[in-house]
């Protein structure tokens, strides 16, 4: 206990613990948070559907039916009918075979990443013997997302990380890798930055090597594509090679994951994957929510499209302001601060405000990488997006000072502006 205790209050001292925001409704993108009401720029509710009067009619329609949870595991009594039915129209979406239900995002990724190596292993129970022996090796890009990592470590298998959407690295460790059974794991929209998987190329390289590739379509799934399909649909690419991960917490607005794959590897699954067999699923509610969120995205085509038109119009307003924005290729904008403290001053000051932006730093980026990250969506106003610039610009200009000019302009990266006299502005 007193180990515990002590890190516990040195941590604190040190200003690592800190306060989570408490708020009474959730972000539409209004809500409100210590009875004043604010504009959030950090919700993963990217077309505003989980508010939508459809949604919240299906779901009642799923309670009264079937109760609040399932309490089963769906290897024994709780394979409802309906899981079958979204399971085919989410794998109908990613152009696969077949696809599983989980309870979270992140479960599938512990579960899927950690279980596809125990494919042998699980077979040779009954009386399978390879003809070679099987050794498995997982190539993750650096930014990845820490369910994947997680997954990856708790497989056992050897685990390589290339620099980030550098392929001639990943390249290279695939040639050099003697493995049997390569895989290649990728963010398709990543997180912090914003930026987008180069899929087609990534799968060039999985085709050179004889590698699968394995892609967390978290915060492409509803977004990108001409019908919001996702990374697969933005690209254009299907492969046997591919497996697509997908939430059902961001833009289509409710709770759990899944994973849509071939149907060889999906009846695996279902047999070798713990978070799958071993734990109950989604409640039939959200299983009715999230079928009607995917005929919501198909019908009104207009959520998608004010969404792109409000992440253009942000950015082409932060064009003349001396800040580095990260990526522009998504929803997700990260403006780059770089002083953790400094990252943190601002956020505060939108706060104030009245206008909610996650203030990002380490350990979720690389230390001296600071931003807040603006993600747009499909609610906001003009006028919103007006007020989030006009404080980046009025903060930008305030008076210089040395000390932010000595650690900033190193810090924040080549070729990247930062905002002068910041320090004074938050002092």
């Amino acid at each position: 206990m007193k180990e515990f205790q002590e890190i516990a209050r040195w941590l604190e001292n040190r200003g690592a613990i800190h306060s989570i925001p408490r708020v009474e409704t959730l972000p539409a993108p209004k809500f409100m948070m210590n009875g004043v009401e604010h504009v959030s720029f950090s919700t993963n509710n990217y077309l505003g559907l989980a508010s939508h009067p459809r949604m919240i009619a299906k779901a009642r329609e799923g309670l009264e039916r079937y109760g609040v949870g399932n309490c089963e595991s769906r290897l024994l009594g709780g394979d409802l009918e309906i899981y079958d039915a979204l399971e085919r129209k989410l794998a109908e979406a990613k152009g696969k075979d077949c696809a599983l239900l989980f309870a979270t995002g992140y479960l599938t990724n512990l579960g899927v990443l950690s279980s596809l190596v125990k494919t042998a292993q699980f077979a040779r129970i009954y009386g399978y013997r390879a003809k070679a022996r099987h050794s498995y090796a997982f190539f993750s890009d650096e930014f990845n997302h820490v369910s994947i990592r997680e997954g990856i470590r708790l497989s056992g298998a050897d685990r390589l990380s290339f620099r980030h959407l550098d392929l001639n690295h990943l390249d290279s460790l695939l040639k050099a890798s003697e493995a049997s059974t390569k895989i290649i794991v990728t963010d398709g929209v990543f997180s912090q930055d914003g930026d987008i998987a180069p899929l087609p190329e990534l799968l060039q390289v999985a085709e050179r090597h004889d590698a699968m590739v394995y892609v967390d379509d978290a915060h492409g799934t509803g977004v990108l594509g001409a019908s919001g399909g996702g990374i697969t649909e933005h690209f254009g690419v299907s492969s046997e090679r591919l497996i697509c991960m997908g939430t059902l917490s961001k833009a289509y607005g409710a709770i759990g994951g899944f994973v849509a794959t071939d149907r060889h590897i999906g009846e695996i699954l279902r047999l070798t994957c713990s978070a799958y067999g071993f734990t109950s699923t989604l409640p039939p509610d959200q299983v009715y929510a999230v079928s009607e969120a995917m005929d919501i995205v198909e019908d009104e085509p207009e959520r998608r499209r004010r969404l792109w038109e409000n992440q253009r119009y942000f950015v082409e307003s932060m064009a003349g302001l001396p800040y580095r924005l990260v990526s522009t290729a998504t929803p997700i904008v990260p403006v780059l601060i770089g002083d953790e403290v400094l990252t943190g001053r601002l956020s505060d000051l939108l706060q104030a405000e009245g206008l909610h932006v996650d203030s990002v730093k380490f350990p979720a980026v690389a230390k001296n990488r600071g931003r807040l990250r603006v993600i747009l969506n499909a609610g906001h106003t003009r006028e919103q997006i007006d007020r989030l610039v006009a404080v980046f610009r009025v903060r930008a200009i305030a008076p210089s000072c040395h000390e932010f000019e000595d650690f900033s302009a190193e810090r924040i990266g080549s070729g990247g502006q930062h905002p002068r006299g910041l320090d004074t502005a938050l002092a």
